[in-house]
């Protein structure tokens, strides 16, 4: 499963030119469901954008409070295309994107988790599959230095990403390939010291 997050002072959703959900301060969360996405997946995904730290403290330093420090609000809308590729030609393939009855289940249970583990008042939703336009205004303005506090914050997160190995799992290879940490990488080397009899030296 894939997020984009976009902190934001505002942000809505229409749909047929009727307002469906709006917020005030706080996240906007663009989620697509890959085909092999299950609903395990929304867990830890919920946790982290609940957790992540994408505001200032009162001293103002940098990442220090979550969206539920500030008590912020969260819109949450559906969005297959964080799944379009371009692999050839001009047209985007979007055929590791869930089918619809299937998006439609886990983007469902996405947005329900997020309530439960939220403020369910302060958690919106968009229309699946509807023609939506979403309006935002950006906490922040777009191209400023990213180490300025004024930086607009926009940030993607995918649960099929690959983990880094562990260091003990490296070390493990190491030893199983001969490899050792006094060696430079080389693999080790046995010296034996062999006496002969004085009457074969003769």
């Amino acid at each position: 499963m894939k997020v984009v997050i976009q902190r934001v002072k505002s942000a809505s959703v229409t749909v047929d030119q009727e307002l469906v959900s709006s917020i005030g301060r706080g996240l906007l969360v663009l989620a697509g469901v890959g085909k092999e996405d299950t609903e395990k997946d929304t867990e830890g995904l919920v946790n982290k954008v609940l957790k992540s730290r994408f505001w200032p403290d009162e001293n103002g330093t940098q990442w220090k409070k979550s969206v539920q420090d500030i008590e912020g609000e969260v819109l949450c809308v559906s969005q297959f295309t964080l799944y379009g590729k371009m692999k050839k030609g001009n047209k985007p393939d979007f055929h590791e994107a869930a089918n619809a009855e299937t998006a439609r289940k886990i983007y469902d249970h996405f947005y329900e988790l997020m309530r439960k583990s939220y403020v369910p008042d302060r958690v919106k939703n968009g229309v699946f599959q509807a023609m939506m336009e979403v309006e935002l205004k950006n906490d922040g303005p777009v191209g400023v230095d990213y180490r300025s506090e004024d930086a607009a914050v926009t940030i993607e997160i995918d649960t099929k990403l690959p983990k880094r190995e562990k260091k003990e799992d490296k070390k493990e290879d190491k030893k199983e390939n001969g490899e050792g940490e006094e060696g430079g990488g080389e693999a080790l080397r046995h010296i034996y010291e062999f006496v002969l009899p004085p009457e074969l030296l003769e």
